[in-house]
């Protein structure tokens, strides 16, 4: 077998390899699609049992399980923006600054992330009990944005380590102090980092188990809820509202591509002909 016969080969190879995992990856998502539309005739959503629009004409028609999505929304959107505004702040002054303790502060920053969930979760637990803080919303927020300020000021320090700081140094040069200097210089240009970062922090609420399970005391989120109801057969519904926030995701994603693609074709410099560039430059 010659050399090109064998890299033919081994790229053909690595292609169907790529598929297979990819294939493995989104396979449960299909499942969760599939049966969103299933005909059950029973508590328990496991077998194919027939083609209906019903559960989707009805997605909120099992008990508890609006409350219990419109509680994931809430705690998503408000621990975002507190874990995003913090976490801007913080991964600022971890890279524009130098201060004392800066090591130490990197170092608790990435703590979290090493951490297993059910250790935050029980020591979290513990510290609301000890100081008699009752379980809840307003913990599950606490605890969410702990979790998710990690991951934002990893996300938006990257960003920000990339950037040519020369261009906030000849802004505060023409006149522009420091709060005018972030507001119309660093923060359009971190922009893309800080909107990954809210993306990335909603997604890793909205998705929270263990920690949730935790400190959530009478209140009830969708994955609790889910939880909670696979001792008694998960009804189609619930397939129904994962299938809308995996076609949201997937309509914002789309969204954005079309954005960034507008934005560097019209970033794009326009090359002239050659007898209008030499006229033009004469």
């Amino acid at each position: 077998m010659s050399a090109r016969t064998w890299d033919l080969v081994r790229h053909r190879l690595l292609g169907l390899w790529a598929g297979l995992a990819l294939l493995y990856l989104f396979l449960p998502i299909f499942i969760v699609i599939l049966f969103s539309f299933n005909a059950n005739k029973g508590r328990f959503n496991l077998t194919w049992q027939g083609f209906t629009l019903e559960h989707w004409q009805h997605p909120f028609g099992v008990a508890g399980l609006g409350s219990a999505m419109a509680n994931s929304l809430e705690v998503a959107a408000i621990s975002t923006l507190i874990a995003v505004t913090l976490g801007t702040f913080m991964a600022l002054a971890l890279v524009r600054y130098g201060f004392r303790g800066r090591r130490a502060t990197d170092l608790f920053v990435f703590l979290p992330l090493a951490t297993p969930e059910v250790v935050l979760g029980a020591a979290l637990l513990g510290l609301f009990l000890t100081m008699n803080v009752a379980t809840g919303f307003v913990t599950i927020v606490i605890a969410h944005v702990m979790f998710n300020v990690s991951y934002v000021v990893v996300t938006i320090k990257a960003r920000l380590e990339g950037m040519d700081t020369h261009i906030e140094e000849a802004a505060m040069d023409l006149g522009a102090n420091e709060w005018t200097t972030f507001r119309k210089v660093t923060l359009p240009m971190i922009a893309p980092g800080v909107a990954a970062a809210a993306l990335l922090a909603f997604a890793l609420s909205i998705d929270d188990f263990v920690i949730t399970n935790f400190n959530a005391g009478q209140t009830v989120t969708f994955p609790l809820f889910i939880y909670g109801a696979a001792r008694q057969g998960i009804p189609p519904e619930v397939n129904v509202l994962a299938t809308m926030i995996l076609l949201v995701a997937v309509v914002g994603m789309i969204v954005n591509l079309v954005l960034q693609h507008r934005k560097s074709r019209a970033e794009r410099p326009v090359m002239l002909p050659a007898p209008v560039a030499a006229e033009a430059a004469g």
